[in-house]
């Protein structure tokens, strides 16, 4: 029987880019406005995030937004987030400080899904040892060492595993080395699957599209990754949800209405 009692999508900035980032060899001259999401789950036993958005500082600093983002490795420019937009900010809105938070769980550590983590510093990071290890050399240029180089309360994993009764971890690499995505099974309605950035949009489920960025050019691997997604929720009645689809996202629930 599932622990999960509830679960929030959480807007956390907006980022517009070329299509080409999300969909492989696809999208030419097409720009997207992307939402950064984190994902709170809210079990029996303690609360969970999946991500954790990006580091305000780097965005709202001028001097750092300057040396993160204003070079050649980010020709679309920094992502946009408001103050209000910050995960201790969402948190408390729904009643909560970031100490009521138990476990982070990073799906990757690119700048939008681990950036972060300066926030939620007393909290245990669980992380696949392939996609820290790939993090810290760095693998590409999406990695900014100092979003996870304090001294945070690392768990690393490999494999796959339950969380809690009802969360579970799912292998997904190609977008990165040690991807990971997660199975959360409602006391209410169907399953969900958070795809992470192994689908940015529901094009890449749709036509088994790799995102634009793959850990050493696997596509191979993303694509299989997005294919195993797909049959995991075939399965199990699964909604099979991708990360950074701005018509998904305004189709879910709006905050701070929560899933049950």
């Amino acid at each position: 029987m599932t622990q999960v009692h509830r679960f929030w999508p959480l807007l956390t900035g907006t980022h517009r880019y070329e299509k080409t980032l999300s969909t492989r060899g696809r999208g030419q001259g097409i720009y997207i406005q992307a939402p950064i999401l984190a994902y709170l789950i809210e079990t029996a036993n303690g609360r969970i995030l999946y991500d954790v958005g990006c580091d305000y500082s780097k965005i709202s600093e001028p001097k750092l937004k300057q040396q993160y983002y204003e070079n050649e490795a980010f020709p679309f420019g920094p992502p946009e987030m408001s103050e209000e937009q910050r995960l201790p900010n969402r948190l408390s809105q729904l009643g909560l400080k970031p100490e009521d938070v138990d476990v982070v769980f990073v799906g990757h550590l690119h700048f939008d899904h681990g950036g972060g983590l300066c926030d939620m510093q007393h909290a245990e990071i669980h992380v696949h040892e392939q996609e820290l290890a790939a993090a810290r050399e760095p693998a590409d240029e999406a990695y900014f060492q100092d979003d996870f180089s304090g001294d945070y309360r690392w768990n690393m994993k490999t494999g796959e595993y339950d969380l809690v009764g009802g969360v579970s971890a799912i292998e997904s690499p190609g977008h990165t080395a040690g991807h990971m995505s997660m199975l959360i099974e409602l006391p209410k309605g169907p399953p969900i699957i958070l795809a992470g950035d192994a689908a940015d949009l529901q094009e890449n489920i749709d036509d088994e599209v790799a995102p634009g960025l793959c850990w050493h050019g696997r596509e191979d691997m993303a694509i299989e990754s997005i294919c195993k997604l797909k049959e995991l929720a075939r399965q199990t009645g699964a909604q099979l949800w991708p990360n950074h689809d701005i018509e998904f996202y305004q189709q879910c629930h709006p905050f701070p209405m929560h899933y049950e």
